[in-house]
């Protein structure tokens, strides 16, 4: 087969000078090329369109791969000079791997944290006073890693004039505590398995007891040990946290930690003790501090909890209010950005204004937990996340204090926690790496580096943390087991209970002529005359679990089984890429998935035995760089996500290949966290994510047995802590239209356990539906009708897993085929200069020349397998695609 590529070279023009944009007017890009020894760079675009035209237009040049087109940004480059990666790098014939692209970030005005873009360069229209950032690393499919290591406000217009410090992440071999022998360790500690008592002493150490509660309920959940804790500490309240009597103010740190406890294990924090300590720490707030002239005593300055003492104290009883959901008063929220030191680090000690702020790791990343629980202290929040960052040592770990040379296991632990919520997962896992190799044989922890006797102060801290939880997050919940429901009837689906989306709203926008081309696919973009295969196929799905349009149903199934071609002559092989070496297991699953839905021959579809191409994409082993094939054994080739694996694993159970989905089977079961989650990629990047959860659950609940039901209970368990209070779940978007829809499907697998769940999440759907009956990415962010979210939502709020859908095409009318040509997609090149006035300019500097893009009017679909892009999960995987490609996905 010969292969022609093709690609064009614009000639820049001058950028917009950086000064004519201001806060209100314009918008600011930032590429930070500090991978290639290089600083960020920052350009101005004084009327932006699209984050792709901002992007050219403030000075910088890009390339796209060879298979996607210059949609993918694959290179970036400064004016007239080298573009990154260079050749030599990567050579941008396939998409790049999820560990070195180029990842998008955004803020708008008045954001002080980075937001992993819902769109892509060319569907993102950026407002004045917004700013974006390209960053070169790698990042999971939420974007919770891989920030930008500068603030929005250190490059917006207006800001900081100094060039922002890209920092780094340390380089340290991957490691996990042994969470288990950590909590054996706690357990063998205990008095007559109930209380911690010090050595030479008699009576308990309380504080030390609710450490030890604390890890074990990370460790094993509810357990007898757990429970026998919780009874001695409910029994000695009042010796604990009413040491001046009932009717005096608590100890306010001791009072919240009970309360944790409480919450944490699903008792009622007030009813504790004989005591309501939600109630007694919200009577007991400090209306001033001892400058008042009458002070008042336990109180250091206004806001404070009575007796909180320390930073810690104050943080821990603000976590209590907002478990209990009880909203602190805003006087203890804002006492707690009072003791933040310019440089970000925030103090132990209760300081008053203007005294001496010193701040160390451990403090800073309790309280920035609770600011970050409290919402609305982003800019606090940002920058104890930059000091965390700036504070981490080469080796991972962090120190007790300033000035500090060695490893703090204390610090290293509130820190690490502190980071994973926030998103910095590499941080977190460097973190933890760096404990492992400080957990001694026993099981426990010592304080610091090197130490050899095991503590429970730091041990409980370092739990947690190994666990990947923290106290805003921890709990015991059990759910009661029941059976799964089944599909619904062949007429519609049978609906959880509640109110949801209008799905036949939802269908005529997925239906319509407008989104679905000649009745047969999406396109790949706005104006674009490639198919999106993988999103055609969730369209096929959703139309599938609904059975409200099965003529359009038959009308997609028919395109992609009888070598229907898009407007670049692409067939759903192309896109696949079965019996070639670039075969993408995920991709042929997902295919032949959609096969077994509705009654198709996965053997024979599209021309292909899709079964078998599956089975020989099983891999062997972890292939050898350069090649990306395999990620592990049990993988699948070009596979790089949880939701490919799941999806594949699936069609292999469908077409009763048992066999030779063991092996998949045992590693997609090798990823599961301790948690019940599962991260995005493969190979694993260590976050959590909702939706990869709720599909590797869908999985192995067709695979049943034990085992299998066992990692599916942990996973929707987690599943629902991860419920928002308006009913949505966090994904890649924010509050996730894609991701409620996934946990409705998760946890329908168990429909009666989690019926207020379900409830609320198709609630939450409901809110997010559109008059075009499309719906919006996430409640935040850009307003309108997405294809990909909305072929999610639509399919997701029926509740049926992909595992059992079927949707028999019986009675269906063939849909008339095109003939050829007819109403097919014009090519539109954004920037093409033979079609308008846009194109590749040069830096704010002035210069000349420009990099080579990727023309997308070439014969790509020639390049048959060359999609070694993030497939084969459609709306799950796309997410990341849809950041890393400015179309908005490629798969």
């Amino acid at each position: 087969m010969c292969v022609t590529l093709i690609t064009i070279t614009t000639a820049p023009a001058a950028a917009d000078p950086l000064g004519d944009c201001t806060a209100t007017k314009g918008a600011i890009v930032a590429v930070d090329f500090g991978p290639f020894a290089g600083k960020v760079e920052r350009g101005c675009d004084t009327t932006p369109t699209t984050g792709y035209e901002l992007l050219h237009e403030a000075g910088f040049t890009t390339e796209g791969t060879q298979h996607d087109g210059p949609a993918f940004i694959c290179r970036i480059g400064l004016g007239s000079g080298t573009q990154y990666p260079t050749t030599d790098q990567e050579s941008c014939v396939l998409t790049p791997s999820a560990t070195a692209y180029w990842s998008y970030w955004i803020a708008s005005p008045g954001q002080h944290t980075w937001t992993y873009s819902q769109y892509g360069a060319m569907d993102r229209k950026p407002k004045d006073g917004d700013v974006d950032a390209w960053v070169f690393g790698g990042t999971d499919i939420g974007g919770t890693t891989g920030k930008p290591t500068f603030t929005p406000d250190e490059v917006r217009a207006g800001g900081g004039t100094g060039t922002p410090d890209p920092g780094g992440t340390p380089t340290v071999p991957a490691g996990e505590i042994d969470v288990a022998a950590a909590a054996t360790w706690v357990a063998g500690t205990l008095k007559d398995g109930e209380r911690v008592v010090d050595d030479g002493a008699d009576t308990p150490a309380y504080l030390l007891t609710t450490e030890a509660a604390y890890a074990l309920a990370a460790a094993d959940g509810d357990s007898a040990t757990l429970g026998k804790i919780t009874a001695f500490l409910a029994s000695h309240a009042d010796d604990y946290t009413y040491q001046s009597g009932k009717d005096q103010a608590p100890d306010a740190a001791a009072a919240a930690r009970l309360a944790l406890l409480a919450e944490v294990t699903g008792a009622d924090p007030h009813r504790f003790g004989g005591h309501d300590l939600i109630a007694d720490l919200v009577d007991n707030i400090c209306a001033a501090g001892p400058d008042s002239g009458s002070p008042t005593p336990g109180c250091t300055g206004k806001g404070d909890f009575r007796n909180a003492t320390y930073a810690d104290g104050q943080a821990l009883a603000v976590l209590a209010l907002l478990r209990d959901g009880t909203e602190p008063p805003a006087e203890t929220v804002e006492r707690l950005t009072q003791l933040q030191c310019d440089d970000g680090g925030i103090t132990s000690i209760l300081i008053r204004p203007g005294e001496n702020c010193d701040g160390d790791p451990a403090t800073t990343g309790l309280v920035a937990l609770a600011l970050h629980e409290a919402h609305g202290q982003d800019a606090a929040v940002a920058k104890a996340r930059t000091y965390l960052k700036r504070a981490q040592r080469e080796d991972g770990s962090f120190p007790g204090y300033t000035g500090a040379t060695t490893g703090s296991v204390y610090a290293t632990a509130y820190a690490a926690q502190s980071l994973r919520a926030l998103g910095d997962t590499a941080q977190a896992d460097a973190a933890v790496s760096w404990l492992s190799r400080e957990q001694l044989d026993g099981g426990g922890f010592g304080f610091d580096e090197g130490a050899t006797a095991a503590a429970i102060h730091p041990t409980g801290p370092a739990v947690l943390a190994g666990a990947g939880t923290d106290l805003t997050r921890l709990t015991t919940k059990k759910p009661d087991p029941t059976d799964p429901p089944t599909t619904g009837p062949p007429g519609g689906p049978t609906l959880p209970a509640g109110e949801g989306p209008d799905l036949k709203k939802g269908v005529g926008y997925l239906t319509s002529a407008a989104n679905l081309k000649q009745g047969r696919y999406y396109a790949a973009g706005p104006g674009a005359s490639r198919a999106d295969f993988g999103l055609t196929i969730d369209g096929a799905y959703a139309l599938a679990a609904t059975g409200l349009n099965n003529d359009k149903l038959r009308g997609i199934v028919d395109f992609l089984d009888n070598g229907g071609k898009d407007g670049d002559g692409r067939t759903l092989q192309d896109w696949t890429g079965t019996g070639t070496k670039y075969a993408l297991g995920g991709s042929i699953g997902k295919a032949a998935l959609l096969a077994e839905t509705v009654g198709r021959d996965p053997r024979s579809f599209g021309g292909k035995d899709l079964v078998a191409a599956l089975d020989m994409a099983v891999c062997t082993g972890p292939s050898k760089t350069p090649d990306r094939s395999c990620a592990a054994k049990g993988a699948y080739t070009y596979a790089p996500s949880v939701f490919a694996q799941s999806l594949a694993i699936m069609a292999q159970l469908r077409a009763d290949e048992k066999t030779a989905a063991q092996k998949p089977i045992a590693y997609l079961e090798s990823l599961q966290h301790g948690s019940g989650a599962w991260p995005s990629l493969i190979p694993a990047t260590g976050d959590s994510d909702v939706d990869s959860t709720a599909i590797a659950a869908m999985a192995l609940d067709l695979v049943g047995g034990e085992k299998a039901d066992r990692a599916v209970d942990k996973a929707l368990t987690w599943i629902a802590s991860k419920q928002l209070s308006d009913g949505g779940f966090p994904g890649a978007a924010g509050d996730s239209v894609n991701s409620a829809a996934l946990a409705v499907q998760g946890l329908s697998l168990e429909g009666k356990r989690y019926t207020s769940e379900i409830a609320k999440a198709r609630k939450f759907l409901a809110g997010q539906q559109n008059n075009d009956g499309g719906f919006n990415v996430a409640k935040e962010g850009q307003r309108g009708s997405d294809l990909r979210a909305s072929t999610q939502a639509v399919g997701g709020a029926t509740g049926i897993s992909f595992g059992t859908l079927e949707r028999s095409l019986t009675g269906t009318t063939p849909q008339p085929t095109p003939s050829p040509g007819a109403s097919i997609p014009q090519i539109v090149t954004p920037g093409d200069t033979a079609g308008g006035t846009g194109g590749i300019v040069d830096t704010d500097a002035g210069g000349s020349g420009g990099g080579a893009l990727a023309s997308t009017g070439t014969g790509i679909g020639a390049l048959v397998g060359l999609a070694a892009v993030l497939v084969g999960a459609g709306w799950r995987v796309v997410v990341v695609a849809r950041r890393r490609a400015a179309t908005g996905g490629r798969i």
